[in-house]
């Protein structure tokens, strides 16, 4: 019985074609002036074309946390059936940082971006969660095995972190380790 007035904007190739932008100001301006927005799916082509709006949008927005929650649901089959985790993840660096070029024929390189601000923010979020809905244990995902640099300074400073939020277990997993773990048993995490 609420009244909806909506404000279609366009994004990605709906804004492509409308304005030549897949992130179109009027679009920014949009979710700016009202405060929310619902987003639906843009069309992101793979392997070329124009860069993908959602990352467009997170960036000139500052959505910086994707929040997943995952929850098993009562009378839907599955392999576990007490499944109540959430995942966050920082969206606006790492690989999302979009830079990449081609070094030479044949050669592309990416560069993944970490940085202390946007660490330390993702990692708060994740434990004033935590800390806000009851939650016992914040688990850390990289792949510090491989990317020393980069992903050992995030894990260092989660870590620092983790440090203000004694109530909360402080835990890390490998990535690979962390998806097998996630498919065997995924009611150990929170």
């Amino acid at each position: 019985g609420v009244h909806v007035t909506w404000d279609e904007q366009p994004a990605g190739l709906a804004g492509i074609k409308a304005c030549g932008d897949a992130r179109p100001e009027q679009t920014i301006a949009s979710v700016k002036h009202n405060g929310i927005a619902l987003k639906g799916p843009t069309t992101t082509p793979v392997g070329g074309g124009h860069t993908s709006a959602n990352v467009l949008l997170r960036r000139n927005l500052d959505h910086y946390a994707s929040i997943r929650p995952v929850k098993s649901v009562p009378g839907v089959p599955s392999r576990s059936d007490d499944v109540d985790l959430v995942i966050f993840r920082e969206n606006t660096e790492g690989l999302y940082s979009g830079i990449e070029n081609e070094v030479s024929k044949g050669v592309v390189l990416s560069i993944k971006v970490v940085t202390e601000a946007a660490t330390r923010r993702i990692a708060r979020a994740a434990f004033e969660f935590a800390k806000k809905h009851g939650r016992r244990k914040v688990t850390v995902c990289h792949k510090a095995n491989i990317m020393k640099l980069g992903d050992g300074f995030f894990i260092e400073i989660v870590k620092d972190i983790a440090q203000h939020y004694p109530e909360i277990e402080y835990d890390e997993a490998i990535i690979d380790a962390l998806c097998m773990r996630l498919v065997r048993d995924p009611t150990e995490f929170d």
